[in-house]
């Protein structure tokens, strides 16, 4: 099955994730869903941030997050570096459009994931190393291929 996705991960909490987010997105390409990744897995965009004004970065991502929700399809997001964004993004897919959720997260920057996310039941956190991050991904687009309920 192939799935439209909203790929989210930090930006201003840290450009160093940038590789293991595009590595995500190209497994979810290849295996045939369309992700919209924008800014996140762009390497021209440092921690400083897309050069859109914040107004213009909020109603592009928002008409992603409503085509997903038109289109059956999830958000995938990377959570190992805190963001207030990211948890933004999750929260407007949950409770605003309704979208599925799925979170990768490591714990190599905080202790544990963030309580709201991983306390969320309808939240599907797939916890990692970096020495399992290719199984990890994996099991990320096994996942997603599934038919939805």
């Amino acid at each position: 099955m192939h799935r439209t996705i909203y790929f989210s991960g930090s930006i201003s909490g840290g450009r160093e994730d940038l590789a293991m987010y595009r590595k995500i997105v190209a497994a979810l390409e290849d295996a045939g869903h369309h992700v919209f990744a924008g800014s996140v897995t762009s390497e021209l965009i440092g921690v400083e941030g897309d050069p859109l004004e914040a107004v213009q970065i909020f109603e592009r991502d928002v008409s992603w997050l409503e085509e997903v929700a038109s289109r059956d399809g999830l958000l995938v997001a990377e959570v190992s570096r805190p963001s207030i964004g990211v948890g933004y993004e999750i929260a407007a897919a949950r409770y605003r459009f309704n979208i599925p959720v799925i979170c990768m997260y490591r714990p190599a920057f905080t202790k544990r994931c963030s309580g709201m996310v991983a306390g969320d039941p309808s939240i599907r956190v797939i916890e990692y190393t970096a020495e399992v991050f290719d199984a990890a991904v994996a099991e990320l687009v096994r996942t997603v291929s599934e038919p939805s309920e």
